[in-house]
């Protein structure tokens, strides 16, 4: 939706320096102001941009690195690089490439160079989530068929394909110790010509693109951490398109630059069930009790937000009927000045906030609570190793395969890759593989939802809020993406007006 205007009585100045400032050197002509637009992404890459770990998504959301397979707002597989597919058997799918498609280098994509990516994300140390408990062989049959083969019956498969960590990429990408370097090596609109560590990355339009071609010559992404700075981007023209604006800024801007999407995202405090505090199940749910989820949302969202009454939020439909009603909590104990340290980080604005309001619950509980507070390349590390009694994280839960599987496989199974709650429940890792061996459709949904009440019942994490994402675009864009599973940002028909 766009916002109602609001009439500004004059121009806003910047409350904060942008991080990496817009180089305006760049629109010294008519020509290039038409042609070029500016981003402002919201976090800095971790793995200069390689396409095996989470900066897949900035390389999709620029529509630069393509899948196998397309995942449709409704979440449903369509054909990108790959043509068509079909089960061969319980456990062979057979896939038909696409066939005169152009890598960014000048090289042709054929069944060898898709297997050739998937093996390398198979190997990768991590490996990408989206193939967390999944062991695949992949060969090519002919120039343009390759075969995988799965350990079960995974009705999902197509759907696993589509993730962007599972990118296929020219073969001059990857490079010795698992390095992939992505500039010149993908197959979208958008070729990636330049990475600035985390301060920018450039791309140009790729004129010998398989599909329709771009409308854009020139794309400028510059990584701006802070929310406030993003949203003083925005208000200035600075930027053209920017990712989650603070839902604070929403009045000093022009509502007529903005759109709320909602999105399959779910802020969580995940308790750490490994800590000295919350291995107890009382104080799991003595912390659970505490949490006034009505609260967090009127005064830091602006009830820009939907309450979470469990891990999925109303951006899956389905969920919400599925569920039983829940009953209040009601603990039978207070804290007793037990010392909790909690950590989030600052490249979602509201975060802090929403800190700060719990921190001011629990302690209303009996705990004593310390914030730990920084930017998210900075803080990762010390959640994923288990360093706080408690995180809150910003969770998209069907980012990979719009499925939600892979995301509470990933966060809640026992050798989960994000697991931030140091969680671990064979009751919960049947109940999750269970559902991951159900055919897509109703009895799948059933079957997330009672491994949802599980995790839900164990208190292994306390869902807060599901969040609706706040895009800037100025005047000057038109067509640019607004994508609830957070992949595509521009693309081919994004337009300079």
């Amino acid at each position: 939706m766009r916002f109602h205007s609001i009439k500004l009585a004059c121009a806003l100045a910047f409350a904060l320096p942008l991080t990496g400032c817009f180089d305006s050197q760049t629109e010294n002509s008519e020509s290039s102001v038409k042609s070029e637009i500016r981003v402002a992404m919201m976090q800095p890459p971790r793995t200069g941009l390689s396409p095996l770990s989470d900066d897949a998504f900035k390389l999709s959301r620029w529509s630069t690195a393509e899948t196998l397979i397309n995942l449709s707002p409704a979440s449903e597989v369509e054909p990108m690089l790959a043509t068509d597919w079909k089960q061969i058997d319980p456990l062979t799918w057979h896939f038909t490439i696409r066939q005169g498609v152009k890598f960014h280098d000048g090289s042709m994509l054929t069944a060898e160079s898709v297997v050739s990516s998937l093996q390398q994300a198979l190997s990768a140390a991590p490996k990408p989530r989206i193939l967390d408990g999944v062991d695949l062989t992949v060969r090519a049959l002919d120039s343009s068929h390759v075969e995988i083969k799965t350990t079960f019956n995974d009705p999902l498969l197509p759907s696993r394909l589509s993730s962007p960590q599972l990118a296929i990429l020219a073969a001059n990408a990857y490079k010795e110790n698992g390095r992939v370097v992505p500039t010149g090596a993908g197959t979208g609109p958008f070729e990636l010509i330049e990475i600035n560590g985390t301060t920018s990355a450039k791309l140009k339009r790729f004129d010998d693109y398989w599909g329709e071609k771009a409308h854009i010559d020139t794309v400028i992404a510059e990584y701006v951490p802070n929310g406030f700075a993003r949203a003083a981007a925005l208000r200035t023209g600075s930027a053209d398109v920017v990712e989650a604006v603070p839902v604070s800024q929403i009045a000093t801007i022009d509502s007529n630059l903005l759109y709320e999407v909602a999105m399959p995202r779910t802020n969580t405090l995940y308790l750490n069930n490994k800590s000295d505090v919350f291995s107890q199940l009382e104080l799991r749910q003595v912390a659970a009790a505490a949490v006034d989820r009505e609260q967090i949302i009127k005064t830091v969202y602006e009830n820009h937000a939907d309450i979470a009454k469990g891990l999925l939020g109303p951006a899956l439909a389905w969920a919400a009927p599925l569920r039983p009603e829940a009953s209040p909590i009601e603990a039978k104990t207070k804290a007793n000045g037990e010392k909790i340290v909690i950590g989030t980080f600052t490249d979602r604005a509201e975060l802090p906030e929403v800190a700060a309001l719990l921190k001011q619950q629990l302690e209303s509980a009996g705990f004593q609570v310390e914030l730990d507070i920084r930017e998210y390349a900075h803080i990762e590390n010390d959640a994923l190793a288990g360093n706080f009694d408690a995180f809150i994280l910003s969770r998209a839960t069907v980012l990979d395969s719009g499925d939600p599987i892979a995301y509470m496989m990933s966060d809640f199974g026992c050798k989960g890759s994000f697991n931030l709650g140091q969680f671990c429940s064979e009751e919960v890792d049947n109940a999750l593989t269970y559902a991951d061996l159900q055919p897509l459709g109703p009895k799948r949904q059933q079957a997330i939802i009672a491994a949802e009440q599980i995790i839900l019942n164990d208190f292994a994490a306390i869902p807060l809020l599901h969040e609706r994402v706040i895009q800037g675009e100025s005047l000057r864009v038109s067509d640019a993406v607004h994508d609830p599973s957070e992949r595509r940002l521009i693309n081919a028909n994004t337009k300079v007006n």
